[in-house]
């Protein structure tokens, strides 16, 4: 794992809400908003940009918690910007807090936790699941 960073460096992705993103099950539409669930999956990519850059060929990353507070709606069709600020580096924890805005407006904040694995260890993990 290479060390690039330190705490406090960012990552800043920009999203614009698109029809797949808003909140809806089963084919049915819950509301017009941008979904938590869509709002998590942008969130994990921004401060997977941390994990893309430190981990080695041998390696992968792989989340490990994830803690969204949604505060303000977005709309089908606005730009949302995710700031992704390191909060923790000890061995191969990388914890993000982050920021997801529109303009000057908060839409959400939160938490995100990845570790950095070999990726021989991720396979022994799934032999381990998958053997009875």
């Amino acid at each position: 794992m290479k060390n690039l960073y330190q705490i406090g460096d960012t990552h800043t992705l920009k999203f614009t809400v698109a029809e797949a993103d808003l909140a809806s099950f089963n084919g049915e539409r819950v509301h017009p908003f941008y979904s938590t669930f869509a709002l998590g999956r942008d969130v994990e990519w921004t401060c997977r940009q941390f994990v893309l850059q430190m981990k080695e060929e041998d390696e992968e990353g792989i989340g490990s918690f994830l803690n969204i507070r949604h505060k303000s709606p977005a709309m089908l069709g606005e730009t949302v910007t995710i700031t992704a600020i390191l909060s923790a580096l000890d061995g191969n924890k990388i914890d993000c807090d982050f920021r997801v805005e529109i303009d000057e407006r908060l839409i959400a904040e939160g938490e995100q936790g990845q570790r950095i694995l070999k990726k021989s260890k991720l396979a022994q993990m799934t032999m381990a699941i998958n053997t009875p």
